[in-house]
């Protein structure tokens, strides 16, 4: 069953705009698109989810199966000519082989069909310190990531060094040169990779992910060093990302890491993914960028009060989440009930509304 399966499926969730393939023993094989999940054939049995995993590891090359047995979790990627390139993501569940398979497609993406704003654009204009882009797992900050070294890499000459887990979208040189690696193929950790990035001549780094202390404090050196750090984290809004970052540190240096960030952070974009009118996602954002008065409430333990600035900033460069959801309402992109589930202040976006 699964010799001629696995490549159909892949194809089917191209030619769909498909997000994501499930293989879970115990239900059918099912395809996400826009939120909503398809089903395909009957409820897949252990022995099936099993042959269709090593389908998948022969189509990536012929990797090793054996350290996902062994481990019980892999990561990587693969292509396949003319179709897509496809995210992997092999676990156990219930004694039982399963993945989760994210489609990702060849041509990088345009920010103005995605609707990404120009306020989210103009972060590729900053050439050092950092920028976080944060949200939820499956919002898009990879895609948006991939936006902003894109431009980069059309507006200005340097080295563009990206560090993913696994790659995703495939940069090709142009105005730059763009190094792209990936972990466990091409290093071993972020934390080793970012180490030995910064004696690369890089001028742009995209980190994957900021996962540890550790590789928190080396990007913010690198920041700190005359160099552009592009970075994720799984929160929601700038002071939410602030307060995660201080609460990796002991205590006892929390205080010089707000002195650091307020000297080194230079935006925070949040996005979440929302349903429009059409049942299709959309993506809506958060720009903090950092003036003057939030450096000082970060270096000052004032987090608290950002929130506050971004919603009531007149800067053309900043918007707050409720504003997102304002404009997408009054543009006929999302209904009411939408923009008020996903209201950060929904009290007050009801009466603007």
């Amino acid at each position: 069953m699964t010799e001629q399966k696995i490549p159909e499926y892949l194809s089917l969730a191209a030619r769909e705009h498909a997000s994501d393939i499930f293989i879970i023993a115990g239900r059918p094989l099912s395809i996400k698109t826009n939120g909503r999940l398809s089903n395909f054939g009957d409820k897949l049995m252990p022995q099936q989810t099993a042959e269709m995993i090593e389908d998948i590891y022969q189509l990536a090359g012929n990797r090793d199966i054996d350290k996902f047995l062994k481990n019980g979790d892999d990561d990587f990627s693969f292509s396949i000519p003319g179709l897509s390139r496809f995210r992997v993501n092999a676990y156990r569940q219930r004694g039982s082989l399963a993945a989760v398979i994210r489609v990702i497609a060849f041509e990088l993406p345009d920010p103005d069909q995605l609707h990404i704003p120009r306020e989210v654009m103009e972060a590729s204009d900053f050439t050092k310190g950092m920028v976080l882009v944060t949200g939820p797992a499956g919002s898009g900050k990879s895609t948006t990531m991939a936006c902003l070294i894109d431009r980069i890499n059309h507006t200005r000459e340097g080295h563009i060094i990206t560090l993913e887990d696994p790659l995703e979208y495939l940069h090709r040189h142009d105005k730059c040169i763009v190094s792209q690696r990936e972990i466990c193929t091409d290093t071993n950790s972020y934390l080793v990779s970012l180490r030995a990035t910064l004696r690369q001549s890089p001028d742009v780094i995209l980190l994957g992910e900021m996962r540890d202390y550790e590789t928190i404090q080396t990007a913010m050196t690198a920041a700190e060093t005359g160099h552009l750090v592009l970075s994720s984290l799984h929160t929601i809004g700038a002071a939410n990302t602030i307060g995660r970052i201080m609460d990796v540190f002991e205590p006892s240096q929390q205080h010089q890491i707000a002195v650091q960030l307020s000297m080194v952070l230079q935006a925070v974009i949040s996005q979440q993914l929302i349903p429009d009118v059409d049942g299709r996602s959309i993506p809506v954002f958060e720009v903090m960028r950092l003036t003057p008065a939030i450096r000082n409430m970060i270096r000052d333990n004032k987090v608290h009060q950002i929130d506050g600035v971004i919603y009531s900033s007149s800067q053309e460069q900043m918007r707050s989440m409720d504003q997102s959801l304002l404009e997408l309402y009054k543009g006929g992109a999302i209904t009411k009930d939408t923009a008020l589930k996903y209201a950060s202040n929904a009290e007050m976006l009801k009466r603007k509304l």
